[in-house]
């Protein structure tokens, strides 16, 4: 909202040395944001000129310019500045063409500073020293027209030559920005923002409802009959009609060629809102105003009387902006006897618009249900104004004031006589009292307010405060509809009184807790993945159908998936099963940016229900009631399981190519080096079987196990799925069910002593059937070798000459060492033949050599 601070200062004292800023911060202080300041950008010598003579000089490139002669009022000397009674003489060229002599115009002297920024200065120009400028609207900042010079006398002003044109026209004024949050809708008006600046300053407040003038015309607006309107909403909503309240009234005999004053104009640029005519610029004016919206009608051009409905299908409208459009039967309109006029709330229609011919004109005010507007907006992409504060709530009680207020500037401004002929309605609700006990604000704020304080903050912002046994009954003001429980109220209170009386106190964490377990290990997971290379990312949990039933099952079929009642967006109306679909999403828009080689992961929850199990139907508690045993269990049972999973992708290389360095291509095995950190920093074996998933190559996808239960799978992303989804050939994943990995890990993780004795290393080669794991062996190995053996590992898997087909040969790389002693050669080589021992005899292995 931009507020014109001369504008504001009609209802409310701003002290006349109060800058911008000043007023911005008085209007952060009570909740409103700082936006920015808005000005004309226009100084120096811009003074009202007489031409006094032209003489049009063609020139060589086909264009024809004036030289003028231009008086800029009465030369100025001595000390005191006082006039000599000469006349300031100017020579100006001009290349407009709609002025005559004797007219009165802006004329910039040098040293002036237009919009732009256009410095002014005396400088020579076809055959002439121009000694100023003879400025446009456009020049100004007052409009967008540039057909010619600026002529006042269209303004309806004749001013003294030598005026500042600059304090004439309103070119001097400045506004403020603010954001409004959407609870105050009634911040979206010059009224709205002078009570808020009141508020803040405690500067008298002047109502402009409360004006006797006004409020006299107002009641008079609420007591006109004779203006028919029908009421015919078919399909009302909230067990209401789509109009609230409606005051419509005729004003006749206006001259609607009249221009808009420039005070006018140069508050409603300042606002805004550009000028487009007087009638118009009027309705919009008052808007601002008072925060309700009006529309102007051509009533020559409106058929018998007005009827409020709902569209009918396949209706068309022109709309004010040229568009036609088709209407919904949702949309609520503004109809005559045969076709809708407006758009109800959002825009009026092309054919009742007012235009130079106008003489009568129709003036319409309304409150209009804001689910409605918002609906229509949305639908028609057509935002606006007066559907911006629709939407928000306009006060009911403005709405007959506001008529008034149009009409009586029509009759100033454009002339015409009010007629008797009227129309009022209004089913408006009146605002509900609410319970106030005297401790709540303080409790709640954590302030000690005094009962005043309390009663002066409501007060202040409009509520009637009646005093009660424990407290207040408050009655919200009708421009308060976000007024609606106790704890509102409590937050006024904080507001005006002020947030700094609030403390700003850290909570205590209560002694001997923490983090639990399963804290502790899931952070000591995302840290290990982190220092490991990989970015941790974050995705949205909402995925589609198709998704979940790919990636959320190992087999073909339907995976059970919680469905969203609203989902944002309706190709994603699914809580996720897995994080591979998000992970999949973060590594497609990063590709699509260039990043050609990832490693990320995630960790997060995934939403898994239970097959015909309901989500969704408990009860959440209201208020500052504590919920019962019972509604916890509701509510529980009312939430599907929530395990914490562990995902990751890699794609591209994961070293690149350097001097003395190849490239090596991300894989498997980087998929698989994320379980063997999960299984070192959690202190669990996790074995690693061969197995499948209908998402991934079957020929390259493990199955994560601990003991008899599957915690997991990695494996390569199916080369035709991969290229469907626009991603390389070699797309390597991993999940994990971090949840039931740290319920089966260790209780206690503690690292081993480090050892000062030397280690004996040895190499062992075995060959075996080709179906034999190598994890197996591996097994099998260290149960052989016994507690001599600190470590093994994979080094080698050959197949080829010298091997009998079928069979396999598999290097291991083992380290023997003792924890009290140096082992010698010999105990190293026989724990080796121990394990070879209990190889061949398990799986018929040979040692190679």
């Amino acid at each position: 909202m931009r507020v014109p601070i001369s504008w504001l200062r009609e209802f409310v004292d701003v002290p006349v040395e109060a800058t911008p800023e000043d007023v911005h911060a008085a209007l952060v202080r009570v909740g409103l944001e700082e936006e920015d300041i808005h000005s004309f950008d226009v100084t120096g010598p811009v003074v009202v000129g007489q031409v006094l003579s032209f003489e049009p000089e063609p020139q060589s490139n086909g264009k024809t310019i004036n030289w003028c002669q231009v008086d800029v009022g009465a030369l100025r000397d001595g000390a005191d500045g006082a006039s000599s009674g000469t006349r300031d003489i100017r020579g100006i060229v001009c290349g407009a063409h709609n002025f005559v002599v004797g007219d009165k115009v802006v004329v910039s002297l040098p040293g002036a500073v237009l919009p732009g920024p256009f410095p002014i200065s005396a400088r020579k120009t076809y055959g002439h020293v121009s000694d100023g400028m003879i400025a446009s609207a456009r020049e100004l900042g007052l409009g967008d027209e540039h057909d010619g010079i600026l002529r006042l006398s269209t303004l309806g002003l004749d001013p003294e030559v030598g005026t500042d044109a600059i304090k004439l026209l309103g070119l001097d004024d400045v506004a403020v920005e603010v954001n409004v949050t959407p609870d105050r809708g009634y911040a979206f008006s010059i009224r709205g923002i002078a009570r808020e600046y009141s508020n803040s300053t405690g500067a008298p407040l002047r109502d402009p409802l409360l004006d006797p003038e006004l409020a006299a015309a107002a009641e008079s607006r609420r007591a006109a009959t004779g203006y028919p309107v029908t009421f015919a909403d078919d399909a009302p909503l909230r067990g209401r009609d789509g109009c609230i309240v409606f005051t419509a009234a005729v004003v006749r005999g206006v001259d609607a060629t009249r221009p808009t004053p420039s005070w006018m104009v140069s508050r409603l640029l300042l606002a805004g809102i550009r000028s487009i005519s007087l009638i118009v610029d009027i309705s919009n004016y008052v808007m601002l105003e008072l925060g309700q919206p009006s529309h102007t009608y051509d009533l020559a051009k409106v058929s018998g009387g007005l009827v409020i409905r709902r569209a009918r299908a396949g209706e068309t409208l022109v709309t004010l902006d040229g568009k036609s459009r088709t209407l919904d039967p949702e949309d609520l309109v503004v109809a005559d006897e045969s076709v809708p006029v407006g758009l109800a709330g959002v825009m009026g229609g092309l054919d009742t618009e007012i235009t130079d011919v106008s003489t009568d004109v129709l003036v319409e005010a309304a409150i209009w249900d804001p689910v409605t507007i918002s609906r229509s907006v949305r639908r028609h992409k057509l935002p606006s104004e007066a559907a911006k504060r629709y939407e928000r709530g306009v006060d009911p009680a403005a709405s007959s004031a506001a008529v008034a207020r149009v009409l009586s500037l029509i009759v100033e401004l454009a002339g015409g006589t009010i007629d008797a002929a009227g129309f009022y309605r209004d089913d408006s609700v009146a605002p509900t009292p609410i319970a106030l006990p005297e401790p709540f604000v303080g409790s709640i704020m954590g302030v000690d307010y005094s009962a005043d304080e309390i009663t002066d903050s409501l007060t202040a912002i409009g509520a009637t405060v009646e005093a009660t046994d424990d407290g207040w009954s408050v009655t919200p003001p009708t421009w308060r509809p976000d007024l609606t429980d106790r704890w509102t109220l409590a937050e006024e209170v904080a507001r005006i009184v002020g947030y700094d009386r609030i403390p700003a106190v850290l909570p205590v964490a209560p002694p001997g807790r923490g983090l639990s377990r399963e804290q502790k290990l899931r952070r000591l997971a995302t840290t290990a993945l982190a220092a490991g290379g990989l970015t941790e990312v974050l995705s949205y949990p909402f995925v589609s159908k198709q998704q979940n039933d790919l990636f959320g099952s190992v087999a073909p079929g339907d995976s059970p998936a919680v469905r969203l009642a609203n989902p944002l967006d309706p190709d994603a109306g699914y809580l996720r099963t897995t994080l591979l679909p998000g992970l999949i999403g973060v590594a497609r828009r990063n590709l699509s940016r260039g990043l050609t080689d990832l490693a990320v992961y995630e960790v997060g929850t995934v939403f898994q229900p239970e097959i015909s199990a309901s989500y969704g139907s408990g009860d959440l508690p209201v208020g500052d009631s504590l919920p019962s045993e019972t509604d916890l269990e509701s509510l529980r049972a009312s939430i599907p399981p929530q395990p914490w999973h562990v995902g990751a992708l890699f794609l591209g290389d994961a070293v690149r190519k350097q001097p003395g360095q190849p490239a090596v291509a991300s894989g498997l095995a980087d998929a698989l080096g994320v379980v063997r950190q999960l299984s070192t920093v959690l202190s669990v074996t996790i074995d690693v079987v061969s197995g499948s998933h209908q998402a991934l190559h079957p020929g390259r996808t493990a199955e994560l196990r601990i003991g008899d239960r599957v915690v997991g799978f990695a494996g390569e992303l199916l080369p035709a799925l991969a290229a469907d989804l626009d991603l390389p050939r070699v797309v390597a994943v991993v999940e994990v069910d971090l949840d039931t990995v740290i319920e089966l890990a260790a209780r206690d993780i503690s690292a081993r002593p480090i050892v000062g004795f030397p280690a004996a290393t040895q190499d062992l080669s075995l060959v075996v059937s080709e179906s034999v794991p190598a994890g197996d062996l591996e097994a099998i190995i260290i149960e052989g070798a016994g507690e001599l053996l600190e470590h093994v590992s994979l080094v080698d898997d050959y197949r080829g000459s010298g091997i009998q087909e079928g069979s396999k040969s598999l290097t291991f790389a083992l380290r023997f060492r003792a924890t009290d002693r140096t082992l010698t050669a010999a105990e190293a080589t026989e724990a080796k033949n121990r394990a070879v021992a209990l190889a061949a005899d398990r799986f018929g292995a040979l040692a190679r050599e």
